[in-house]
């Protein structure tokens, strides 16, 4: 949607039992969720861990740890989840 040298910011769709291709991030980023819903992250190690999203608030994630650990988010309910991703792409 956007994109500097600075941030760059993408709207994510996560549909119902449709898992994201497995990913990282470089960089740290705000979570701002616009349909809330309960999202399992899937480690490529096979560690899971389940959050729950909030319609209307915002969440700060960590870059990912430096090396090849990868992730796929996956929603396993019923409905679809949107969030707003801003990453920002500075460190300091």
């Amino acid at each position: 949607m956007f994109e500097n040298e600075q941030v760059k910011v993408w709207k994510t769709i996560i549909a119902p039992n449709t898992p994201l291709a497995m990913h990282r991030h470089e960089h740290g980023r705000t979570i701002v969720v616009i349909k809330g819903g309960q999202l399992t992250i899937r480690q490529d190690t096979g560690e899971e861990k389940t959050v729950d999203w909030k319609s209307g608030q915002a969440y700060w994630l960590d870059a990912d740890p430096p090396g090849n650990k990868m992730h796929a988010d996956v929603n396993l309910t019923k409905d679809t989840i949107e969030v707003m991703v801003v990453e920002c792409k500075r460190d300091k």
